[in-house]
Protein backbone atom coordinates (compact mmCIF):
# COMPACT_ATOMS: atom_id res chain seq x y z
CA UNK A 1 0.00 0.00 0.00
CA UNK A 2 1.58 3.10 -0.91
CA UNK A 3 1.96 5.66 2.28
CA UNK A 4 -0.37 8.70 2.34
CA UNK A 5 0.53 12.57 1.63
CA UNK A 6 1.34 14.11 4.83
CA UNK A 7 -0.31 17.52 5.48
CA UNK A 8 -0.23 20.71 7.45
CA UNK A 9 -2.82 21.70 9.60
CA UNK A 10 -3.25 25.72 10.45
CA UNK A 11 -4.74 26.81 13.52
CA UNK A 12 -6.30 24.54 16.50
CA UNK A 13 -9.67 26.09 16.44
CA UNK A 14 -12.85 23.69 15.81
CA UNK A 15 -11.62 24.01 12.19
CA UNK A 16 -8.22 22.77 12.91
CA UNK A 17 -8.91 19.97 15.51
CA UNK A 18 -12.00 18.51 13.87
CA UNK A 19 -10.01 18.06 10.70
CA UNK A 20 -7.15 16.95 12.97
CA UNK A 21 -9.80 14.12 14.23
CA UNK A 22 -11.09 12.92 10.73
CA UNK A 23 -7.11 12.78 9.01
CA UNK A 24 -6.07 10.76 12.11
CA UNK A 25 -9.11 8.49 11.40
CA UNK A 26 -7.84 7.94 7.90
CA UNK A 27 -4.41 7.66 8.86
CA UNK A 28 -3.42 10.18 7.14
CA UNK A 29 -0.10 11.84 9.48
CA UNK A 30 -0.32 15.33 9.90
CA UNK A 31 1.28 18.44 12.08
CA UNK A 32 -0.94 21.11 13.45
CA UNK A 33 0.22 24.15 14.68
CA UNK A 34 -1.45 26.72 16.79
CA UNK A 35 -0.14 30.44 17.37
CA UNK A 36 -1.77 30.13 21.28
CA UNK A 37 -1.04 28.17 24.30
CA UNK A 38 -4.09 26.43 24.00
CA UNK A 39 -6.78 25.25 21.29
CA UNK A 40 -10.40 26.89 20.90
CA UNK A 41 -9.38 29.94 18.54
CA UNK A 42 -11.99 32.27 18.70
CA UNK A 43 -13.86 30.97 21.77
CA UNK A 44 -10.63 31.00 23.43
CA UNK A 45 -11.44 34.27 26.22
CA UNK A 46 -8.14 36.53 26.64
CA UNK A 47 -6.60 33.87 24.11
CA UNK A 48 -3.14 35.28 23.80
CA UNK A 49 -2.73 35.39 20.69
CA UNK A 50 -4.93 37.88 20.77
CA UNK A 51 -7.17 36.98 18.29
CA UNK A 52 -10.13 36.15 19.87
CA UNK A 53 -13.53 38.26 19.92
CA UNK A 54 -15.14 36.87 22.88
CA UNK A 55 -16.54 39.07 26.06
CA UNK A 56 -17.16 37.56 29.24
CA UNK A 57 -21.05 37.82 28.90
CA UNK A 58 -21.15 35.80 25.48
CA UNK A 59 -23.34 32.88 24.96
CA UNK A 60 -23.44 31.40 21.93
CA UNK A 61 -26.28 32.01 19.28
CA UNK A 62 -26.81 28.89 18.08
CA UNK A 63 -28.39 26.23 20.29
CA UNK A 64 -26.55 23.26 21.58
CA UNK A 65 -28.45 21.02 19.77
CA UNK A 66 -27.46 22.31 16.43
CA UNK A 67 -23.52 22.89 17.16
CA UNK A 68 -22.85 19.63 18.73
CA UNK A 69 -20.27 17.58 16.94
CA UNK A 70 -21.88 14.44 15.21
CA UNK A 71 -19.12 12.19 17.33
CA UNK A 72 -19.11 13.95 20.16
CA UNK A 73 -22.30 14.23 22.35
CA UNK A 74 -22.54 17.80 24.18
CA UNK A 75 -23.16 17.42 28.14
CA UNK A 76 -27.13 16.79 28.77
CA UNK A 77 -26.76 19.28 31.62
CA UNK A 78 -25.83 22.10 29.01
CA UNK A 79 -28.56 25.12 28.93
CA UNK A 80 -29.59 25.77 25.15
CA UNK A 81 -28.00 28.20 24.58
CA UNK A 82 -24.03 27.95 25.94
CA UNK A 83 -21.87 30.26 27.56
CA UNK A 84 -18.50 30.68 25.99
CA UNK A 85 -16.53 28.94 28.68
CA UNK A 86 -18.68 25.87 28.61
CA UNK A 87 -17.75 25.55 25.29
CA UNK A 88 -14.13 26.15 25.02
CA UNK A 89 -14.72 23.32 27.75
CA UNK A 90 -16.68 21.03 25.53
CA UNK A 91 -13.77 21.77 22.98
CA UNK A 92 -10.33 20.65 25.45
CA UNK A 93 -13.04 17.14 26.17
CA UNK A 94 -13.25 16.87 22.49
CA UNK A 95 -9.88 16.50 21.79
CA UNK A 96 -8.38 14.95 25.10
CA UNK A 97 -11.47 11.90 24.34
CA UNK A 98 -10.14 11.52 20.43
CA UNK A 99 -6.51 11.93 21.77
CA UNK A 100 -5.61 14.89 19.91
CA UNK A 101 -2.79 16.98 22.05
CA UNK A 102 0.14 15.24 21.26
CA UNK A 103 -0.45 16.24 17.71
CA UNK A 104 -1.09 19.92 17.65
CA UNK A 105 2.33 21.74 18.63
CA UNK A 106 1.37 25.16 20.58
CA UNK A 107 2.79 28.73 20.91
CA UNK A 108 3.82 27.95 17.58
CA UNK A 109 2.49 30.15 13.99
CA UNK A 110 2.79 29.82 10.36
CA UNK A 111 4.46 32.45 8.94
CA UNK A 112 4.53 31.73 5.56
CA UNK A 113 3.09 28.87 3.17
CA UNK A 114 4.67 28.92 -0.05
CA UNK A 115 3.74 26.78 -3.26
CA UNK A 116 7.21 24.62 -4.43
CA UNK A 117 7.66 24.38 -8.19
CA UNK A 118 6.68 20.75 -7.58
CA UNK A 119 3.48 21.47 -6.35
CA UNK A 120 4.56 20.75 -2.33
CA UNK A 121 4.05 23.19 0.19
CA UNK A 122 7.06 24.45 1.71
CA UNK A 123 5.68 25.99 5.55
CA UNK A 124 8.00 28.51 7.32
CA UNK A 125 7.01 28.49 11.59
CA UNK A 126 7.43 31.51 13.84
CA UNK A 127 10.57 28.92 15.45
CA UNK A 128 12.07 29.91 12.10
CA UNK A 129 12.11 26.25 10.83
CA UNK A 130 10.64 25.32 7.46
CA UNK A 131 9.02 22.15 6.62
CA UNK A 132 7.53 20.36 3.94
CA UNK A 133 4.03 18.97 3.34
CA UNK A 134 2.20 17.46 1.01
CA UNK A 135 -1.48 19.22 1.51
CA UNK A 136 -2.25 22.28 3.15
CA UNK A 137 -5.82 22.68 5.74
CA UNK A 138 -6.18 26.21 6.20
CA UNK A 139 -8.00 26.39 9.47
CA UNK A 140 -7.28 29.98 10.90
CA UNK A 141 -10.91 31.45 11.13
CA UNK A 142 -12.18 34.84 9.69
CA UNK A 143 -13.12 36.60 12.97
CA UNK A 144 -9.87 38.11 13.85
CA UNK A 145 -9.07 40.87 11.87
CA UNK A 146 -11.39 43.91 12.69
CA UNK A 147 -13.03 46.24 10.03
CA UNK A 148 -13.37 49.43 11.38
CA UNK A 149 -14.99 52.13 8.79
CA UNK A 150 -13.03 55.43 8.26
CA UNK A 151 -14.69 58.74 8.61
CA UNK A 152 -13.76 62.15 7.89
CA UNK A 153 -12.72 64.01 10.80
CA UNK A 154 -11.28 62.85 14.43
CA UNK A 155 -13.15 61.37 17.34
CA UNK A 156 -11.28 62.52 20.69
CA UNK A 157 -12.41 59.97 23.24
CA UNK A 158 -12.18 56.01 22.97
CA UNK A 159 -12.86 54.41 20.29
CA UNK A 160 -12.42 50.68 19.44
CA UNK A 161 -13.82 47.40 17.80
CA UNK A 162 -15.63 44.91 19.37
CA UNK A 163 -13.06 42.22 18.88
CA UNK A 164 -11.71 44.17 22.01
CA UNK A 165 -14.50 44.48 24.32
CA UNK A 166 -14.22 42.04 27.32
CA UNK A 167 -17.18 44.00 29.11
CA UNK A 168 -18.77 47.22 30.35
CA UNK A 169 -15.22 48.35 31.88
CA UNK A 170 -12.91 46.91 29.90
CA UNK A 171 -11.18 48.20 27.64
CA UNK A 172 -13.09 51.30 28.85
CA UNK A 173 -15.44 51.91 31.81
CA UNK A 174 -18.36 52.88 30.47
CA UNK A 175 -20.68 53.94 33.22
CA UNK A 176 -22.52 56.98 32.82
CA UNK A 177 -21.16 57.24 29.58
CA UNK A 178 -22.77 58.67 26.18
CA UNK A 179 -22.27 55.26 23.81
CA UNK A 180 -22.16 54.93 20.17
CA UNK A 181 -22.01 51.49 18.92
CA UNK A 182 -21.83 50.96 15.40
CA UNK A 183 -23.81 47.83 13.61
CA UNK A 184 -26.59 45.54 13.91
CA UNK A 185 -24.93 42.12 13.59
CA UNK A 186 -24.66 39.76 16.51
CA UNK A 187 -21.76 41.40 18.60
CA UNK A 188 -23.25 44.62 18.06
CA UNK A 189 -26.74 43.79 19.21
CA UNK A 190 -24.98 41.71 22.44
CA UNK A 191 -23.17 44.76 23.09
CA UNK A 192 -25.78 47.32 23.29
CA UNK A 193 -27.85 45.27 24.97
CA UNK A 194 -25.14 44.68 27.78
CA UNK A 195 -24.50 48.50 27.82
CA UNK A 196 -27.90 49.62 27.61
CA UNK A 197 -28.70 48.24 31.14
CA UNK A 198 -29.41 51.89 33.23
CA UNK A 199 -26.28 51.42 36.02
CA UNK A 200 -23.98 51.12 32.49
CA UNK A 201 -24.24 53.71 29.58
CA UNK A 202 -26.25 57.13 30.15
CA UNK A 203 -26.95 56.67 26.50
CA UNK A 204 -26.92 54.29 24.01
CA UNK A 205 -27.33 54.83 20.24
CA UNK A 206 -26.82 52.41 17.49
CA UNK A 207 -25.73 53.30 14.26
CA UNK A 208 -26.06 51.45 11.34
CA UNK A 209 -26.79 52.35 7.45
CA UNK A 210 -29.72 50.09 7.39
CA UNK A 211 -32.27 48.49 9.50
CA UNK A 212 -32.66 44.39 10.01
CA UNK A 213 -34.75 41.89 10.61
CA UNK A 214 -34.08 40.61 14.72
CA UNK A 215 -34.44 37.12 15.10
CA UNK A 216 -35.71 35.76 18.58
CA UNK A 217 -33.29 32.68 19.91
CA UNK A 218 -36.86 31.19 20.43
CA UNK A 219 -40.26 30.66 18.92
CA UNK A 220 -42.82 28.91 19.84
CA UNK A 221 -40.69 27.69 23.17
CA UNK A 222 -38.07 26.26 21.10
CA UNK A 223 -34.43 27.60 20.42
CA UNK A 224 -35.59 28.71 16.87
CA UNK A 225 -32.82 27.45 15.05
CA UNK A 226 -34.64 23.57 16.17
CA UNK A 227 -36.80 25.10 13.04
CA UNK A 228 -34.68 24.94 10.43
CA UNK A 229 -36.00 24.09 6.40
CA UNK A 230 -35.37 20.07 5.65
CA UNK A 231 -32.92 19.54 2.94
CA UNK A 232 -35.69 17.76 0.65
CA UNK A 233 -37.80 21.22 0.81
CA UNK A 234 -38.04 23.71 -2.25
CA UNK A 235 -35.94 26.64 -1.63
CA UNK A 236 -38.65 29.62 -2.05
CA UNK A 237 -41.28 27.61 -0.54
CA UNK A 238 -39.38 26.98 2.66
CA UNK A 239 -38.24 30.27 2.72
CA UNK A 240 -41.73 32.12 1.98
CA UNK A 241 -43.04 29.89 4.75
CA UNK A 242 -40.36 31.13 7.46
CA UNK A 243 -40.82 34.82 6.67
CA UNK A 244 -44.13 34.96 7.08
CA UNK A 245 -43.61 33.17 10.17
CA UNK A 246 -40.87 36.04 11.08
CA UNK A 247 -43.21 38.82 10.38
CA UNK A 248 -46.33 37.29 12.39
CA UNK A 249 -43.91 36.42 15.44
CA UNK A 250 -42.02 39.84 15.62
CA UNK A 251 -44.12 42.17 13.91
CA UNK A 252 -42.57 45.30 12.65
CA UNK A 253 -39.08 46.46 13.68
CA UNK A 254 -40.82 49.95 13.28
CA UNK A 255 -42.68 49.24 16.60
CA UNK A 256 -39.56 48.83 18.59
CA UNK A 257 -38.13 52.20 17.21
CA UNK A 258 -35.95 50.77 14.85
CA UNK A 259 -36.00 51.75 11.43
CA UNK A 260 -37.64 49.65 8.81
CA UNK A 261 -35.57 47.17 6.96
CA UNK A 262 -34.98 47.69 3.16
CA UNK A 263 -35.24 43.76 2.53
CA UNK A 264 -37.68 40.62 3.62
CA UNK A 265 -36.51 38.39 6.63
CA UNK A 266 -33.92 36.24 5.60
CA UNK A 267 -32.51 38.49 2.80
CA UNK A 268 -29.18 39.27 5.00
CA UNK A 269 -27.27 37.71 7.55
CA UNK A 270 -29.62 36.95 10.12
CA UNK A 271 -28.73 39.45 13.45
CA UNK A 272 -29.99 37.31 16.17
CA UNK A 273 -30.69 38.43 19.92
CA UNK A 274 -33.05 37.51 22.46
CA UNK A 275 -32.86 40.84 24.22
CA UNK A 276 -32.01 43.30 21.82
CA UNK A 277 -35.91 44.41 20.94
CA UNK A 278 -36.81 44.54 24.44
CA UNK A 279 -34.11 46.52 25.20
CA UNK A 280 -35.33 48.31 22.02
CA UNK A 281 -39.08 49.18 23.16
CA UNK A 282 -37.86 49.93 26.54
CA UNK A 283 -36.32 53.15 24.94
CA UNK A 284 -33.18 51.86 26.54
CA UNK A 285 -31.43 51.65 23.17
CA UNK A 286 -32.42 54.61 20.40
CA UNK A 287 -31.50 54.58 16.90
CA UNK A 288 -28.75 56.58 14.69
CA UNK A 289 -28.17 56.72 10.65
CA UNK A 290 -24.82 56.11 9.63
CA UNK A 291 -21.85 58.33 10.83
CA UNK A 292 -21.09 61.18 8.67
CA UNK A 293 -18.33 63.08 10.56
CA UNK A 294 -16.21 62.91 13.77
CA UNK A 295 -16.16 66.31 14.91
CA UNK A 296 -14.05 66.39 18.38
CA UNK A 297 -16.35 64.91 21.34
CA UNK A 298 -19.42 65.03 18.71
CA UNK A 299 -20.62 62.48 16.25
CA UNK A 300 -22.66 63.94 12.94
CA UNK A 301 -24.46 61.29 11.35
CA UNK A 302 -26.14 60.92 7.94
CA UNK A 303 -29.38 62.85 9.24
CA UNK A 304 -26.88 66.12 10.01
CA UNK A 305 -28.23 65.50 13.92
CA UNK A 306 -25.41 65.86 16.31
CA UNK A 307 -24.28 64.29 19.72
CA UNK A 308 -22.39 64.55 21.95
CA UNK A 309 -20.24 60.69 22.45
CA UNK A 310 -18.11 59.92 25.33
CA UNK A 311 -17.08 56.54 23.61
CA UNK A 312 -17.19 54.84 20.15
CA UNK A 313 -17.80 50.81 19.56
CA UNK A 314 -17.49 49.28 16.12
CA UNK A 315 -19.44 45.89 15.73
CA UNK A 316 -18.41 46.72 11.96
CA UNK A 317 -16.87 42.57 10.65
CA UNK A 318 -14.34 41.48 9.73
CA UNK A 319 -11.56 40.99 7.03
CA UNK A 320 -10.64 37.50 5.98
CA UNK A 321 -7.09 37.45 5.95
CA UNK A 322 -4.69 34.54 5.28
CA UNK A 323 -1.23 36.45 6.40
CA UNK A 324 0.62 33.36 5.46
CA UNK A 325 0.19 33.48 1.84
CA UNK A 326 1.80 35.97 -0.77
CA UNK A 327 0.34 35.04 -3.54
CA UNK A 328 -2.76 37.14 -4.62
CA UNK A 329 -5.05 33.89 -6.49
CA UNK A 330 -4.98 32.46 -2.92
CA UNK A 331 -6.85 35.01 -0.87
CA UNK A 332 -10.22 36.69 -1.52
CA UNK A 333 -10.29 40.17 -3.58
CA UNK A 334 -11.51 43.01 -2.55
CA UNK A 335 -15.25 42.17 -2.33
CA UNK A 336 -14.20 39.13 -0.17
CA UNK A 337 -14.95 36.67 -2.38
CA UNK A 338 -12.72 33.56 -3.29
CA UNK A 339 -14.97 30.68 -5.20
CA UNK A 340 -13.90 27.57 -3.86
CA UNK A 341 -15.59 23.81 -4.76
CA UNK A 342 -17.67 23.02 -1.76
CA UNK A 343 -16.53 26.29 -0.41
CA UNK A 344 -13.31 24.33 0.35
CA UNK A 345 -11.31 23.83 -2.58
CA UNK A 346 -9.75 25.85 -5.60
CA UNK A 347 -9.80 24.63 -8.46
CA UNK A 348 -6.27 23.85 -9.74
CA UNK A 349 -4.89 23.66 -6.31
CA UNK A 350 -5.45 19.95 -5.44
CA UNK A 351 -3.47 19.88 -2.40
CA UNK A 352 -4.91 23.03 -0.71
CA UNK A 353 -8.18 22.93 1.47
CA UNK A 354 -9.97 26.17 3.29
CA UNK A 355 -11.92 24.91 6.19
CA UNK A 356 -14.51 26.49 7.54
CA UNK A 357 -14.21 29.46 4.93
CA UNK A 358 -17.95 29.96 5.43
CA UNK A 359 -21.34 31.78 7.23
CA UNK A 360 -23.56 29.12 7.37
CA UNK A 361 -26.70 29.34 9.52
CA UNK A 362 -26.69 28.35 12.08
CA UNK A 363 -23.77 27.37 13.29
CA UNK A 364 -19.81 27.53 12.04
CA UNK A 365 -18.85 25.27 15.02
CA UNK A 366 -19.15 21.95 13.55
CA UNK A 367 -19.32 23.09 9.83
CA UNK A 368 -15.38 21.81 9.38
CA UNK A 369 -16.40 18.42 10.55
CA UNK A 370 -18.79 17.57 7.92
CA UNK A 371 -15.94 19.06 5.42
CA UNK A 372 -13.16 17.03 6.90
CA UNK A 373 -15.07 14.04 5.73
CA UNK A 374 -15.01 14.63 1.94
CA UNK A 375 -10.76 16.08 2.85
CA UNK A 376 -9.83 12.93 4.48
CA UNK A 377 -11.07 10.59 1.85
CA UNK A 378 -9.52 12.49 -0.72
CA UNK A 379 -6.30 12.18 0.69
CA UNK A 380 -6.51 8.82 1.17
CA UNK A 381 -7.30 8.13 -2.31
CA UNK A 382 -11.05 7.07 -1.65
CA UNK A 383 -12.61 10.28 -3.37
CA UNK A 384 -12.08 12.06 -6.54
CA UNK A 385 -13.65 15.30 -7.43
CA UNK A 386 -14.59 16.44 -10.90
CA UNK A 387 -12.25 17.85 -13.75
CA UNK A 388 -11.34 21.47 -12.90
CA UNK A 389 -13.48 22.91 -15.39
CA UNK A 390 -16.75 20.51 -13.94
CA UNK A 391 -15.51 22.29 -10.37
CA UNK A 392 -16.00 26.15 -11.66
CA UNK A 393 -19.71 25.01 -13.07
CA UNK A 394 -20.41 23.57 -9.56
CA UNK A 395 -18.90 26.88 -8.04
CA UNK A 396 -21.43 28.54 -10.36
CA UNK A 397 -24.45 26.73 -9.96
CA UNK A 398 -23.31 26.18 -5.75
CA UNK A 399 -23.15 30.11 -5.15
CA UNK A 400 -26.63 30.87 -7.07
CA UNK A 401 -28.21 28.38 -4.48
CA UNK A 402 -26.57 29.74 -1.51
CA UNK A 403 -26.20 33.11 -1.89
CA UNK A 404 -29.41 34.26 -4.01
CA UNK A 405 -31.62 34.66 -1.25
CA UNK A 406 -29.02 37.89 -0.35
CA UNK A 407 -28.86 41.29 -0.62
CA UNK A 408 -25.16 41.75 -2.60
CA UNK A 409 -22.53 42.89 0.50
CA UNK A 410 -18.89 41.92 1.33
CA UNK A 411 -20.87 40.42 4.29
CA UNK A 412 -22.67 37.90 1.92
CA UNK A 413 -19.98 36.29 -0.13
CA UNK A 414 -19.87 33.11 2.07
CA UNK A 415 -23.18 32.22 3.24
CA UNK A 416 -24.43 28.76 3.39
CA UNK A 417 -27.88 26.77 5.06
CA UNK A 418 -26.00 24.27 6.68
CA UNK A 419 -28.74 21.61 6.18
CA UNK A 420 -28.48 21.97 2.54
CA UNK A 421 -24.61 22.24 2.46
CA UNK A 422 -24.03 19.05 3.67
CA UNK A 423 -27.22 17.03 2.21
CA UNK A 424 -25.35 17.94 -0.95
CA UNK A 425 -21.93 17.30 0.18
CA UNK A 426 -22.64 14.01 1.37
CA UNK A 427 -23.91 13.33 -2.42
CA UNK A 428 -20.84 14.64 -4.01
CA UNK A 429 -19.00 12.51 -1.53
CA UNK A 430 -20.60 9.47 -2.40
CA UNK A 431 -20.12 10.59 -6.59
CA UNK A 432 -16.58 11.00 -5.64
CA UNK A 433 -16.50 7.38 -4.64
CA UNK A 434 -17.88 6.31 -7.89
CA UNK A 435 -15.08 8.17 -9.53
CA UNK A 436 -12.18 6.85 -7.93
CA UNK A 437 -13.48 3.17 -7.66
CA UNK A 438 -13.32 3.52 -11.60
CA UNK A 439 -9.97 5.37 -11.51
CA UNK A 440 -8.60 2.24 -9.61
CA UNK A 441 -8.16 4.95 -6.42
CA UNK A 442 -5.34 6.60 -7.07
CA UNK A 443 -3.60 8.95 -4.55
CA UNK A 444 -4.95 12.63 -5.66
CA UNK A 445 -2.23 13.68 -3.80
CA UNK A 446 1.09 11.54 -3.62
CA UNK A 447 3.17 11.20 -0.41
CA UNK A 448 5.94 13.05 -1.76
CA UNK A 449 6.68 15.16 1.24
CA UNK A 450 9.18 12.47 3.60
CA UNK A 451 11.03 12.55 0.26
CA UNK A 452 11.98 16.34 -0.42
CA UNK A 453 12.42 16.95 3.06
CA UNK A 454 15.28 14.16 2.99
Amino acid sequence: MSPLPKACIIGAGCSGFTTAKRLKDFGIPYDCFEVSDDIGGNWYFKNPNGMSACYESLHIDTSKWRLAFEDFPVPADWPDFPHHAQLLQYFKDYVDHFGLWESITFNTGVEKARRTPDGLWSVTLSTGETRIYDALFVCNGHHWSPRIPEYPGEFDGPAFHSHAYCDPFDPVDMRGKNVVVVGMGNSAMDIASELSQRPIAKTLWVSARRGVWVMPKYMNGKPADKASMPAWMPRKLGLAMARKMIKKTLGNMEDYGLPKPDHEPLEAHPSVSGEFLTRAGCGDIKFKPAIKALEGKRVRFADDSIEDVDAIVFATGYDMRFPFFDDPDLVPDADHRLPLFKRMMKPGAPNLFYMALAQPLPTLVNFAEQQSKLAAAYLAGRYLPPSPAEMEKIIVKDEQTHLGQYYQSKRHTIQVDFGTYVDDLHREIARGEKRARAAGNPLPVPARASLAAA
